[in-house]
């Protein structure tokens, strides 16, 4: 039988989506707040809507007689489209508005984790009183994470110790708008994400990757939304044990047994530290870029996994290649603090070669594709190791050149993934 899949969505985490199903016996159609070129060329047909308006999607499901649906970013589970596609009977593969909440209220989070029991979790305090929350900074003994509670894209964690000094940790939170923030103790250690697919009680868990959130080599500057990531041929990156990933694991399905009735990705984002895994925050989707690490390696159908998902199944147990995976963004000049969009992008599929193209941000017009101000395109190298998936992602960068675009080369060189080899063994005192 042929699924008529519709996906929601339409950055690059939605491109590998999308490249995932293609070759499934599926009829996809997508929507979007933008046009991605890339998804566009592989579904029947890509709609321009606004997917934070759940009775808009319901309408274009309804009219593709749309079978299943995969929700992608953070901002339509959080506006309930999972709630509404269900209650007119079409399954998504994304969680309902209450279960997003792991992700979209981090101090529902934090509170959910230290009323059940789910280890991993820091020292926190959440408050709605700005001036409270200061005089907390000034009275812990030690340095915090100060995160606004609601969605921010990956922007709004500021880090006393890191980012800030303490004073000008006080200074953004009395600047800022925020109604609710989260305090916490600061994470010493090696950041990792591991992503599970997880429905009927099943949870079925990928590769560990590493992303990288600061703008520029060397982890300096401003977060971003990812400026991109590594995986390796085996399921622990190269500074984790077994026995790191297999904690991990374990705190993401301590989670899910707490959590009724989720169904879609949960990501976990981890702390290595020298007490072991750590939890920095959940995610109730796929992330982006580590869905461009993941999806690529994934032997099984994906879409075998949500038809099981919908029909009450057991998941299939998946399997991934032993291949090692980097990708890395090409952002505008200037980002994330003042990008300049209308740069031409000067690759394509087909002269990315040896590299796998993924459309993030990007304008189409009659003589090209240009650079908006967000995330523009990501290419992504897969081979047997880390250093030879780091060769074809660059050789494909050298195609796209950088006229008008930033972006991050030492993501997957052996120098920085030996630093964090390094760090690692000093917090264990190895």
């Amino acid at each position: 039988m042929t699924e008529t899949v519709l996906l929601i969505g339409g950055g690059g985490r939605e491109h590998a989506i999308a490249r995932a199903l293609a070759d499934s016996e599926v009829d996809l159609y997508a929507c979007a707040g933008n046009r991605n070129p890339g998804i566009a060329d592989i579904a029947t047909e890509s709609k321009t809507l606004e997917t934070t308006n759940p009775k808009a999607v319901v309408e274009f499901a309804e009219s593709v007689d749309a079978t299943l649906a995969v929700i992608g970013p953070e901002a339509p589970l959080q506006a309930g489209v999972a709630d509404e596609l269900e209650a007119a009977g079409i399954y998504a593969f994304g969680p309902k508005e209450d279960e997003a909440r792991i992700e979209t209220d981090k101090a529902f989070q934090r509170r959910f984790m230290a009323e059940n029991d789910i280890p991993g979790c820091p020292d926190f305090e959440t408050f709605d009183d700005m001036e409270a929350a200061c005089d907390f900074i000034n009275e812990y003994d030690g340095d915090l994470a100060i995160k606004p509670a609601g969605l921010t894209g990956g922007k709004g964690v500021k880090v006393i110790g890191d980012q800030v000094t303490a004073e000008e940790g006080k200074e953004y939170i009395r600047e800022s708008d925020y109604d609710r923030i989260v305090l916490e103790e600061r994470l010493i250690g090696e950041e990792f994400t591991i992503q599970a697919f997880v429905a009927n009680g099943d949870v079925r868990t990928a590769p560990a990757v590493q992303d990288h959130k600061r703008a520029y080599e060397g982890d300096e500057g401003p977060n971003t939304g990812g400026m991109g990531s590594y995986s390796d041929a085996t399921a622990a990156l190269p500074f984790m044990t077994e026995g790191d990933y297999d904690a991990a694991v374990s705190i993401i399905e301590a989670t899910v047994d707490a959590l009724e009735d989720y169904r879609g990705i949960l990501y976990g984002q981890f702390m290595l530290t020298s007490e072991g895994p750590k939890v920095i925050e959940f995610n109730a989707r796929f992330g982006d870029p580590e869905a461009m690490n993941t999806l690529p390696v994934l032997e099984t159908d994906f879409l075998d996994v949500l038809t099981a998902a919908r029909d009450g199944e057991s998941l299939p147990e998946l399997e991934f290649a032993e291949r090692a995976t980097v990708c890395k963004y090409a952002v505008p000049a200037g980002y994330p603090t003042d990008p300049e969009a209308g740069a031409k992008v000067q690759i394509d599929a087909e002269s990315a070669d040896n590299a796998l193209l993924y459309y993030a941000s990007v304008d189409e017009r009659n003589d090209g594709i240009y650079t908006t101000t967000s995330r523009s395109f990501a290419l992504v190298g897969v081979a047997d190791s880390i250093s030879a998936a780091e060769e074809l992602a660059e050789d494909a960068l050298a195609v796209a050149g950088e006229e008008g675009l930033h972006i991050r080369h030492d993501i997957g060189t052996a120098e920085l993934v030996q630093q964090r080899i390094d760090h690692v063994d000093e917090l264990r005192g190895e």
